[in-house]
């Protein structure tokens, strides 16, 4: 008999049956590759940078006050600082803080044990598998989204998931920060590129939250790039003050190219990596003490033929290990890694270099991990079929995060007394109770004989991806919201788009 073809609508329904899982607690260890001595020794890289070269913050005479005010030395525009005094302020920042959602059960935890996907952020191109690349817009933004609020092995949405290039730029981070809290009800982070955009991401969270949880609770984040070598310009100062300055929290991260944006050196880029996000942590506890903090590190190896940055190598790879050792050693939140590749599709060396990248993430410990899903060409597109094709692999780091169970049911005693030797488990009571969780089964890796495969129309990989965030659209069904609310955001929105003249740079 031919085996009957799956509608849309039922794959939609499959798609989203999986149960929400709002973040990761881990039980396997982490992956711990320096010892003692060595990380003692990168610690005082650390400390030599802070206290001998120091970071430079620019165009920001507030953060020059808000230092001085707390006993540093500016020289030239560079914070220069005793480094007790940096880890004594980084210590103020909390180890593990919760990021409330505006539904409850999607709360993530982000600190300690708990790690937290998701998807890519600031690409100005998409890609799929019929349209091809082309510049993002609105349409695709506000798809990326709802596919990030579909997919359950997604936990946070983030907020650039591309550039809608279509808007202008003046007026789009409120496009975005407004499909972010009525598409999803996942939790999110807020515009950065300018202190009013910040401004405007926090007081839009204000409506939606309610000041009253405001006040008490993170309800959303910035995420920010140093400008590395050893600058923070005042697109992050200015952040932090923001964000931090109403307890929000704030995800600070040195993008390091080993040989151009640092030494070629993996070590001294990982210490100069953290000398400028302890920095910034220790200036967030200045404008707050408590303000949540997560410390950032992107860190990459580069062609040094023709400048172009390689991911998935083993030089980040080891980075993502030693940077999370020390940031356990601080007490602080981390942020590291994701599926990234330097590949245009969703290939092999997409997979390969993905696949090391993520594992190497996961391992160490990482509590955030933006670009979980859906990065190629460098972070330069976003692709669809990347998106559900590496959220499916979450899934199964997950799984495997979850650590060995050692329960009573798991060791099986009664399976061993109900087969006798040389029979087999199939049909017995234990593997009946746990056939629907015992093994995680991904939803687009076909595991089927040649034949069923054949019959089903010889689909790859990428085919499958496609239908599948198709099908996902069409189930689509927005997370309900307070009528009131929505319309408070969209006045909001538009009396914002009409202060703010139009600028397309």
């Amino acid at each position: 008999m031919p085996r009957r073809t799956r509608t849309r609508r039922e794959t939609a329904e499959q798609a989203l049956s999986a149960l929400p899982s709002p973040f990761v607690t881990r039980r396997l260890p982490v992956f711990d590759v320096v010892d003692d001595k060595t990380l003692a020794r990168l610690d005082a890289q650390v400390d030599w940078l802070i206290e001998n070269v120091g970071i430079e913050f620019r165009d920001d005479p507030e953060a020059h006050r808000i230092w001085k005010s707390g006993g540093a030395e500016i020289k030239d525009n560079r914070v220069v600082v005793d480094a007790a005094r940096i880890r004594d302020l980084c210590k103020l920042a909390p180890t593990e803080f919760t990021q409330v959602a505006r539904n409850p059960e999607r709360n993530v935890v982000i600190g300690r044990e708990n790690q937290v996907f998701a998807p890519i952020y600031g690409a100005p191109f998409v890609r799929d598998l019929e349209g091809g690349r082309r510049y993002g817009d609105i349409d695709s933004f506000e798809k990326l989204v709802k596919l990030a609020y579909l997919h359950p092995n997604l936990h946070h949405t983030g907020l650039v998931i591309c550039e809608p290039c279509d808007v202008p730029v003046s007026h789009r981070h409120l496009d975005m920060v407004y499909l972010h809290m009525t598409r999803s009800d996942k939790p999110h982070l807020g515009a950065i590129t300018e202190m009013s955009r910040a401004q405007d991401s926090v007081d839009m969270a204000e409506i939606l939250h309610g000041k009253d949880v405001m006040e008490q609770q993170c309800v959303i984040m910035g995420n920010v790039n140093t400008n590395s070598p050893l600058l923070v310009d005042k697109v992050v100062s200015e952040a932090i003050r923001v964000y931090c300055g109403r307890g929000q929290g704030i995800v600070v991260v040195p993008f390091i190219l080993s040989g151009a944006m640092g030494p070629v050196s993996t070590a001294a880029s990982v210490t100069q990596a953290l000398a400028e996000a302890m920095v910034c942590c220790a200036f967030a506890q200045l404008v707050r003490p408590g303000a949540p903090f997560v410390l950032g590190n992107f860190l990459s190896s580069m062609s040094l033929k023709s400048g172009a940055p390689t991911f998935g190598m083993p030089e980040p790879v080891i980075s993502n290990y030693a940077i999370g050792q020390m940031a356990r050693r601080l007490g602080l939140p981390l942020r590291c890694g994701g599926s990234l590749t330097a590949s245009k599709i969703e290939d092999a060396q997409a997979a390969y270099e993905s696949a090391d990248s993520m594992h190497s993430t996961a391992l160490a410990g990482a509590n955030f991990v933006l670009h979980a899903a859906g990065w190629l060409e460098g972070g330069l597109c976003t692709g669809f079929e990347k998106l559900v094709m590496d959220a499916d692999r979450l899934g199964a780091y997950q799984k495997m995060l979850g650590g060995l169970d050692t329960s009573d049911e798991a060791m099986a005693r009664d399976a061993y007394e109900e087969v006798d030797p040389a029979g087999h488990f199939l049909g017995c009571a234990h593997t009946m109770r746990n056939y629907q969780t015992a093994f995680y089964e991904p939803k687009l890796s076909d595991s089927e004989n040649v034949e069923s495969w054949e019959e089903g129309g010889s689909k790859d990989m990428r085919r499958r991806a496609y239908e599948r965030w198709n099908a996902m659209l069409d189930g689509y069904e927005a997370p309900p919201m307070d009528p009131a609310v929505d319309e408070a955001l969209q006045d909001y929105v538009a009396r914002r788009k009409r202060e703010i003249p139009e600028a397309w740079y």
